[in-house]
Protein backbone atom coordinates (compact mmCIF):
# COMPACT_ATOMS: atom_id res chain seq x y z
CA UNK A 1 0.00 0.00 0.00
CA UNK A 2 1.70 3.42 -0.77
CA UNK A 3 1.71 5.91 2.36
CA UNK A 4 -1.75 7.32 2.22
CA UNK A 5 0.36 11.27 3.10
CA UNK A 6 2.22 10.75 -0.14
CA UNK A 7 -0.61 10.16 -2.18
CA UNK A 8 -2.68 13.31 -0.43
CA UNK A 9 0.73 15.80 -0.97
CA UNK A 10 1.25 14.79 -4.51
CA UNK A 11 -2.51 15.15 -5.10
CA UNK A 12 -2.61 18.88 -3.73
CA UNK A 13 0.16 19.41 -5.36
CA UNK A 14 -0.72 18.42 -8.71
CA UNK A 15 -3.64 20.11 -8.36
CA UNK A 16 -2.25 23.64 -7.09
CA UNK A 17 -3.99 23.49 -4.22
CA UNK A 18 -3.18 25.43 -1.05
CA UNK A 19 -2.40 23.48 1.86
CA UNK A 20 -0.31 23.14 4.90
CA UNK A 21 1.36 20.05 7.14
CA UNK A 22 0.92 20.76 10.63
CA UNK A 23 2.58 17.38 10.68
CA UNK A 24 3.28 14.45 8.97
CA UNK A 25 -0.28 13.02 9.60
CA UNK A 26 -2.69 15.95 9.05
CA UNK A 27 -3.14 17.95 5.92
CA UNK A 28 -5.34 21.75 6.14
CA UNK A 29 -6.30 21.82 2.63
CA UNK A 30 -7.80 25.28 1.73
CA UNK A 31 -10.81 24.61 -1.79
CA UNK A 32 -11.53 28.03 -3.35
CA UNK A 33 -14.95 28.31 -4.01
CA UNK A 34 -17.69 30.38 -5.32
CA UNK A 35 -20.73 31.31 -2.53
CA UNK A 36 -18.44 30.49 -0.21
CA UNK A 37 -15.09 31.86 -1.15
CA UNK A 38 -12.58 29.03 0.63
CA UNK A 39 -13.96 26.31 2.52
CA UNK A 40 -11.25 24.69 5.15
CA UNK A 41 -10.73 20.98 5.33
CA UNK A 42 -8.68 18.80 7.53
CA UNK A 43 -7.64 15.18 6.09
CA UNK A 44 -5.86 13.05 9.36
CA UNK A 45 -4.42 10.05 8.76
CA UNK A 46 -5.26 7.71 11.48
CA UNK A 47 -4.30 4.34 12.22
CA UNK A 48 -6.82 2.79 10.28
CA UNK A 49 -8.78 5.71 8.50
CA UNK A 50 -8.35 8.90 6.77
CA UNK A 51 -10.43 12.01 8.69
CA UNK A 52 -12.49 14.59 6.18
CA UNK A 53 -13.30 17.27 8.48
CA UNK A 54 -13.86 20.80 6.49
CA UNK A 55 -15.62 24.10 8.46
CA UNK A 56 -19.47 25.03 6.55
CA UNK A 57 -20.86 27.72 8.51
CA UNK A 58 -21.40 28.64 12.60
CA UNK A 59 -24.54 27.76 14.44
CA UNK A 60 -27.35 29.59 13.57
CA UNK A 61 -28.86 32.40 15.12
CA UNK A 62 -32.06 31.50 14.18
CA UNK A 63 -34.53 28.86 12.69
CA UNK A 64 -31.82 25.88 14.13
CA UNK A 65 -34.55 23.36 13.85
CA UNK A 66 -35.46 24.10 10.25
CA UNK A 67 -31.61 24.37 9.21
CA UNK A 68 -30.79 20.77 11.00
CA UNK A 69 -33.65 19.40 9.21
CA UNK A 70 -32.53 20.53 5.95
CA UNK A 71 -28.84 19.31 6.57
CA UNK A 72 -30.77 15.71 7.68
CA UNK A 73 -32.81 15.61 4.49
CA UNK A 74 -29.55 16.51 2.65
CA UNK A 75 -27.33 13.70 4.09
CA UNK A 76 -29.09 11.22 2.71
CA UNK A 77 -28.19 11.85 -0.52
CA UNK A 78 -24.56 12.39 -0.53
CA UNK A 79 -20.93 11.21 -1.28
CA UNK A 80 -18.61 10.12 1.44
CA UNK A 81 -18.96 12.89 3.99
CA UNK A 82 -22.25 14.09 6.04
CA UNK A 83 -23.55 17.33 7.66
CA UNK A 84 -22.72 17.27 11.64
CA UNK A 85 -23.00 19.59 14.45
CA UNK A 86 -20.14 20.41 16.55
CA UNK A 87 -20.41 21.00 20.97
CA UNK A 88 -20.80 24.57 19.66
CA UNK A 89 -24.05 24.06 17.10
CA UNK A 90 -21.42 25.07 13.93
CA UNK A 91 -21.84 22.80 11.04
CA UNK A 92 -19.37 20.86 9.51
CA UNK A 93 -19.01 18.48 6.94
CA UNK A 94 -16.78 15.19 7.91
CA UNK A 95 -16.36 11.54 6.59
CA UNK A 96 -14.03 8.61 6.99
CA UNK A 97 -12.64 6.46 4.40
CA UNK A 98 -10.47 3.21 5.09
CA UNK A 99 -6.91 4.31 4.33
CA UNK A 100 -6.82 1.40 1.52
CA UNK A 101 -9.07 3.23 -0.58
CA UNK A 102 -7.11 6.36 -0.77
CA UNK A 103 -6.03 7.15 -4.37
CA UNK A 104 -5.58 10.18 -6.15
CA UNK A 105 -9.45 9.35 -7.90
CA UNK A 106 -11.08 8.90 -4.33
CA UNK A 107 -9.33 12.27 -3.00
CA UNK A 108 -10.57 14.41 -5.75
CA UNK A 109 -13.73 12.83 -5.47
CA UNK A 110 -14.16 13.46 -2.03
CA UNK A 111 -12.45 16.86 -2.16
CA UNK A 112 -14.86 17.68 -4.91
CA UNK A 113 -18.05 16.85 -2.96
CA UNK A 114 -16.83 18.87 0.15
CA UNK A 115 -16.20 22.23 -1.80
CA UNK A 116 -19.59 21.47 -4.13
CA UNK A 117 -21.83 20.70 -0.86
CA UNK A 118 -19.88 23.50 0.73
CA UNK A 119 -20.27 26.37 -1.76
CA UNK A 120 -23.74 24.45 -2.43
CA UNK A 121 -25.07 25.22 0.58
CA UNK A 122 -23.63 28.15 1.88
CA UNK A 123 -26.09 30.24 0.87
CA UNK A 124 -29.16 28.47 1.79
CA UNK A 125 -27.87 27.95 4.71
CA UNK A 126 -27.22 31.59 5.65
CA UNK A 127 -30.78 32.49 4.70
CA UNK A 128 -32.27 29.96 6.91
CA UNK A 129 -29.79 30.31 9.71
CA UNK A 130 -29.08 34.15 9.69
CA UNK A 131 -32.14 36.31 7.63
CA UNK A 132 -32.38 38.36 10.72
CA UNK A 133 -28.27 39.51 10.74
CA UNK A 134 -28.68 39.85 6.57
CA UNK A 135 -31.48 42.10 6.86
CA UNK A 136 -29.86 44.30 9.55
CA UNK A 137 -26.97 44.25 7.18
CA UNK A 138 -28.52 45.46 3.96
CA UNK A 139 -30.19 47.91 6.44
CA UNK A 140 -26.83 49.28 7.80
CA UNK A 141 -25.24 49.68 4.44
CA UNK A 142 -28.11 51.50 2.75
CA UNK A 143 -27.91 53.88 5.25
CA UNK A 144 -24.36 54.55 4.99
CA UNK A 145 -24.09 54.10 1.16
CA UNK A 146 -21.88 50.61 1.37
CA UNK A 147 -21.81 48.73 -1.59
CA UNK A 148 -24.17 45.71 -1.31
CA UNK A 149 -22.42 43.54 -3.72
CA UNK A 150 -21.90 40.53 -1.64
CA UNK A 151 -25.63 40.29 -0.90
CA UNK A 152 -27.17 40.73 -3.89
CA UNK A 153 -28.18 36.91 -3.21
CA UNK A 154 -30.23 37.75 -0.48
CA UNK A 155 -31.67 40.95 -1.93
CA UNK A 156 -35.53 38.52 -2.08
CA UNK A 157 -35.43 38.04 1.38
CA UNK A 158 -35.39 41.97 2.19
Amino acid sequence: MIDPAVIIEEFCDSHDLDYDRPDAKTFLVTLPGEKKLQTHCALVIGDHSLSINAFVIRKPDENAAGVHEWLLNKNASMYSVAYAINELGDIYLVGRLPLTAVTDQEIDRILGAVLQYSDSSFNPLLEMGFSSAIRREWAWRVSRGESLANLKAFEHII
